[in-house]
């Protein structure tokens, strides 16, 4: 699917040949994810890489998603438990008021504040380590696989900066590809993606 032919496996193209595609150096965000191209694969990795279907590594990529998302809910709930019990040992005086608002108000802001950096934080601390725990047997040839995918999505992935209110642009890290088919969806929005910005310049 994604590979090239080092490992033995079809890449899927889309219908016309597209061009690298280049990140202007405002787009921060865009180009601190941005994968080379360059990435090279020694004999043992390539191997090994072959072992795992694509079929294979999409299907443990949802379920590193599923179990990131499950890590954001657990570790949001856990913050916010602990700075209620936190707050709840500090006696409060109905009179007192921080920033010009009632403490308890300001109490309950914090809380939700810290459940926030929970959520944000949940899948590093609690989602990764667990997903690697699960599939320890298999991770070694999964990191491969995810430089490989991440390579490709880099590759095909639209220019971001012609994108415009009727024409967002189409999951540009790939997150929510999590089977050939998705893959294959993924494709079809950015080559519309391409065809409209091309038509509205």
């Amino acid at each position: 699917m994604f590979a090239s032919r080092n490992i033995g496996l079809k890449m899927i193209k889309p219908s016309f040949s597209l061009n690298k595609l280049t990140i202007k150096s405002f787009q921060s965000r865009f180009n601190s994810t941005l994968v080379k191209k360059s990435i090279e694969l020694n004999n043992n990795e390539i191997q090994q890489a072959s072992k795992m279907t694509w079929e294979q590594f999409l299907s443990l990529r949802k379920q590193q998603r599923r179990i990131g998302t499950f890590g954001s809910i657990a570790a949001a709930v856990l913050t916010m438990a602990g700075s209620f019990s936190y707050l709840s040992q500090i006696e409060i005086d109905p009179t007192e008021t921080l920033f010009g608002l009632d403490i308890f108000t300001v109490y309950v802001g914090g809380i939700l504040c810290t459940g926030f950096v929970g959520f944000m934080f949940g899948p590093s601390i609690i989602g990764d380590p667990l997903f690697s725990i699960i599939n320890r047997n298999v991770m070694s040839t999964y990191k491969i696989k995810q430089k490989l995918f991440l390579k490709h999505i880099a590759k095909m992935r639209v220019d971001a900066s012609r994108q415009s209110m009727n024409n967002p642009v189409p999951d540009y890290y790939g997150e929510k590809i999590g089977s050939l088919k998705d893959y294959r969806q993924w494709l079809r929005d950015c080559n519309e993606y391409r065809r409209k910005a091309s038509e509205f310049l």
